[in-house]
């Protein structure tokens, strides 16, 4: 009796600390995903200037370099353009994966599909300078929300386990 309730003292410690690193990792995860947006964005513009490729082109080979949630929604943007506008598809897109991703991160990347494909060149790269000094900003909050909540979240986890397990001996 006495090894099975130290077992599941153990146990309840474990889950609780394993449920704090899962919360605390989705502010690392919302970091590199806009860290990979952002580098996606820059490699998009730099193609449309030079290139001349059509989108959905650009879109496909851009999701095989990046991978992850945002090489899913650039590869979903890019087959959904086969039957939608560019600027529907790259909104359906973000619908379609899930990410770590704000609203308010959401919100301003779905704003660029309004001038997708429907603008000239210097148009879409101008919006897509805009979107990047928004992530920025973003991936600014983004390493100050990770420095204070990270440790929070995994130190809570413990403490909570720590203090489930004390009243139940």
């Amino acid at each position: 009796m006495l090894i099975f309730k130290f077992i599941l003292l153990i146990s309840i410690i474990v889950v609780s600390t394993l449920l704090g690193i899962l919360f605390s990792k989705k502010y690392s995860r919302r970091e590199s995903e806009l860290k990979d947006i952002k580098s996606a964005l820059n490699m998009f513009s730099t193609k449309i200037k030079f290139t001349y490729e059509p989108i959905p082109n650009l879109f496909l080979e851009i999701s095989n370099k990046i991978g992850g949630n945002i090489g899913k929604i650039f590869e979903r943007a890019s087959v959904r353009m086969k039957e939608e506008s560019a600027g529907e598809a790259w909104n359906k897109s973000f619908e379609d994966v899930v990410t770590n991703l704000l609203d308010e991160d959401i919100t301003t990347l779905k704003n660029l599909g309004r001038l997708l494909g429907q603008t000239d060149l210097e148009g879409q790269i101008s919006e897509i300078e805009v979107v990047n000094q928004f992530l920025d900003t973003q991936l600014e909050n983004a390493r100050q929300e990770k420095l204070k909540n990270e440790k929070m979240y995994r130190t809570l986890g413990i403490i909570s386990g720590m203090t489930i397990a004390i009243i139940l001996i």
